[in-house]
């Protein structure tokens, strides 16, 4: 007999209401569905009399079918085993309690009649009723599982574990078959399964009531959650997490010299950077672990302190991290947080590339590999952290072209703003940069495919103002601390060589396998500033690869976007190389906006980064399927013959200052009276920033005057790198620079007086240095009385009476 309708019903311990459970099913199949049907019990390892009750009914009446299941193991493995003994043209899976009486299947029948695949119960959706209540607690708790499950698993289903579902019988029989879950995460893995089959599946409200004796609990809801994260990972192909582990080993490899031993290893292209990081991931999680503000701080700058916020701390990744900051030390967070954070970034460039342009793995690896491992990113890899860490940008730009789909705007809105408050705490500059990228592409985007442009933008401007909506609330006291809180400052002023020059394309960066010291320095303003260097070869296959697939919207609007960086990277005005002629430059029309006032512009050829990765991927992509292997060959070794010039070489590290033992040992103690500071000479600053080391190494126990950070100065609050100069400061930043004791003078002596009462000042500390004789002698005539040598540095105790 052939079985139009195959009804499954697990049970575990359902002696009580399993007979009158088969009783109505049998009468409402027997009058109302025409067709075969059958009726399939799976008993789930009961301990009481279901199975009896259920094989009585077996004897009585052949269409149903007892199935036991052994052990108790779950919903999902008993409804796996009762779905693969089916055999009828439709599937209902349904629970023994009746929650959703069976009278509702005809709702459901008709939405498969209508040419869905599945159909499934709702209590979400309007029209739905809810007869009898559960316990107000345990509903609230059941809600919030569900909404998280389909935020996590299935956006756009309201009510995912309503035990009342219908299938299509065939496709019913192969989703159970390639479903893993046991518990109640089944129901979910099989919507999942629908979903990606591209199988339409119609959520259908019914009358359900709470019935007493369920075996959900709201610990099951946390369980399903985990078992998709389960689910998730084995999910993941092979060939992704080779992927990801490449991604990882070159992260490795860039900075093996300071894992070799990262608290006595420095990268000195970082020039006073890792100091500053280290002190940065110290102070956060001091001020994490003492429940301390951790917008500002006055170890460093005493009187006035810092604007941590105004800095970038990177919150997103310091506070997360202070656990390994506390246990490791932050020579160690800093090195995971870059490690870590250079290859997740590399990861979702390779997801958000085969998500959204390629499939072709291969092809996707490499440009996320040119996307994250570019000279640019590796030149910040020295020691900006907030440069590499972009691992946000990819979800952003994911999220906003979800919105321009306009399917489940108000839900993308959101996740869009959350995203964007997470960005901000990991780096402000990156987000306005990322910004920038993804407005150039859209303008040249929309040009070419207005049709695009037109059904988009309405649900963009809508998802964008939901973002804005959630985002603002959650970062306004945050902003506001930092552009008018305490230590708070306008813009920072980089000066007029801040922008790239046009040679800088076609040349190689230092760390890049064919670059040199001596051509990076001369067209850059730093070892960590290298921000285009992109090399001519580089350059030429993406001029190929443009002209060649030029007929594609996506090629002319990267295209579009690498250009037009590449031009606002130039700054305000530049110079045609081997001439004198400059000319302006269009970023000239932004330099004096806010926030743009404040971004170095040559960085803005970091946008060019994922672009061209981007390139490079579709035309791999292309090449790798080209029918002639001959092709294949030529255009692989193209393309590595472009990037082998770039590839990078492990950043520089070099043995570490020691610590005087004077500070490493703690002996500095003795010397300090309460709220004294102890100041280092020179005084430090953005050259010389060791001081803060030695803060590091002895646990943040003494505050210091000076600092590197940034900081407002003059009665403009113009901002600047390190504190506002003081006399003191000055001279003794002098006299270690050039070698030479000045005259000193009473007047000169009353400036110093007045410095160190207004840095309230307990102890100087000089630890051996570039022209530390004379810088001895200053301070000796300064203070009228020479220094003492106490474990290994000159020290001069200011304390009253000493």
């Amino acid at each position: 007999m052939s079985v139009d309708l195959s009804v499954v019903v697990p049970a575990y311990n359902e002696e009580q209401r399993l007979g009158p459970t088969l009783d109505a099913l049998r009468d409402h199949l027997d009058t109302t569905y025409r067709g075969g049907w059958e009726l399939i019990v799976v008993d789930d390892g009961s301990t009481d009399g279901t199975a009896e009750i259920a094989a009585e009914a077996s004897a009585a009446d052949p269409r149903v079918q007892l199935v036991r299941g052994g052990r108790n193991r779950g919903k999902g493995h008993a409804l796996r085993l009762g779905v693969l003994a089916s055999y009828g043209r439709r599937v209902l899976v349904t629970d023994a309690d009746l929650a959703a009486p069976i009278e509702e299947l005809d709702h459901l029948d008709k939405a498969l009649t209508d040419g869905h695949a599945a159909a499934i119960g709702s209590r979400a959706r309007p029209g739905a009723t809810i007869g009898a209540h559960q316990h107000r607690l345990r509903e609230l708790l059941g809600r919030t599982g569900n909404f998280l499950i389909r935020t996590v698993a299935v956006p756009g289903i309201r009510d995912t574990q309503c035990g009342f579902k219908l299938f299509d019988g065939d496709r019913a029989r192969e989703a159970f078959a390639a479903s893993r879950l046991h518990g109640w995460g089944i129901d979910v893995e099989i919507l999942q399964y629908f979903r990606r089959a591209g199988w339409p599946v119609a959520e259908v409200p019914v009358r359900w009531s709470h019935q007493e004796g369920s075996k959900v609990r709201p610990l099951d809801y946390v369980k399903v959650l985990a078992e998709l994260t389960t689910l998730k990972a084995r999910s993941v192909r092979r060939a992704d997490i080779l992927v990801a582990l490449l991604f990882l080993a070159l992260s490795v490899t860039l900075y093996s010299g300071r894992w070799v031993a990262p608290a006595h290893r420095y990268i000195p292209d970082s020039l006073q950077d890792q100091n500053q990081w280290e002190w940065f991931f110290a102070v956060t999680a001091d001020n994490v672990r003492h429940l301390n503000n951790p917008l500002f701080t006055t170890l460093q700058n005493v009187p006035d302190g810092v604007n941590l916020m105004a800095n970038t701390v990177m919150l997103g990744l310091s506070v997360p991290l202070a656990p390994v900051t506390w246990l490791l030390g932050p020579e160690v967070a800093l090195n995971v947080a870059m490690t870590g954070g250079l290859a997740a970034t590399a990861v979702s460039w390779y997801v958000l590339i085969r998500r959204r342009l390629v499939p072709h793995r291969g092809a996707a690896a490499v440009g996320a590999a040119l996307a994250a491992f570019a000279p640019p990113m590796v030149s910040h890899a020295n020691a900006h952290p907030n440069f590499i860490v972009l691992f946000m940008i990819p979800l952003l730009i994911e999220r906003a072209l979800r919105l321009c789909e306009g399917t489940r705007v108000v839900r993308d809105g959101v996740v869009l703003g959350l995203f964007t408050t997470y960005q901000i705490f990991l780096g402000e500059e990156p987000l306005l940069l990322a910004a920038l990228g993804m407005l150039l592409f859209a303008v040249a985007y929309g040009a070419v495919r207005r049709d695009v442009a037109r059904a988009a933008w309405r649900p963009l401007a809508r998802g964008l103002g939901i973002a804005l909506a959630v985002t603002i609330p959650l970062v306004a006291f945050p902003l506001y601390w930092q552009f008018f809180g305490p230590q708070s400052y306008k813009s920072v002023l980089h000066g007029d060589n801040a922008g790239n020059s046009p040679l800088a394309f076609f040349s190689f960066a230092e760390r890049s396998l064919a670059g040199s010291h001596e051509t990076a320095d001369h067209l850059a303003m730093n070892p960590t500033e290298q921000n285009a260097f992109y090399g001519w070869p580089l350059a030429a296959l993406a001029f190929a690869i443009v002209v060649r697939l030029w007929e594609r919207a996506v090629v002319k609007a990267l295209a579009f976007t690498v250009l037009a960086a590449g031009l606002l990277s130039l700054g305000p005005k530049f110079r045609i190389p081997l001439t004198d002629v400059v000319l302006p430059g269009p970023w000239a029309v932004l330099s004096d906006r806010p926030l743009f006032e404040s971004v170095i512009e040559s960085r803005v050829a970091m946008v060019c980064a994922p672009a061209l990765g981007m390139l490079l991927a579709l035309a791999l992509a292309r090449l790798l399927l080209a029918p002639r292997r001959t092709h294949r060959f030529a255009g692989a070794a193209a393309v590595a013959l472009a990037l082998l010039p770039v590839f990078p070489a492990p950043l520089k590290a070099v043995d570490r200052v020691d610590v005087p033992p004077f500070i490493a040992q703690g002996t500095w103690r003795s010397y300090l009276g309460e709220g004294e500071t102890l100041v280092p000479v020179p005084v430090p600053d953005p050259a010389n920033a060791e001081g803060l080391h030695w803060q590091v190494d002895a646990e943040l126990g003494f505050r210091i005057p000076g600092g590197y950070f940034n900081g407002p100065w003059g009665p403009d609050r113009v901002g600047i790198y390190g504190p506002a100069p003081r006399n003191t400061s000055n001279l003794l930043r002098d006299v270690r620079s050039v070698g030479r004791v000045p005259e000193v003078t009473p007047a000169w002596r009353e400036a110093v007086r007045q410095d160190l009462e207004y840095w309230k000042a307990g102890l100087l500390v000089l630890a051996p240095q570039q022209n530390d004789r004379e810088l001895r002698a200053t301070v000796d005539a300064l203070l009228g009385r020479p220094g003492k040598w106490v474990d290994g540095v000159w020290i001069w105790d200011l304390r009253k009476g000493s």
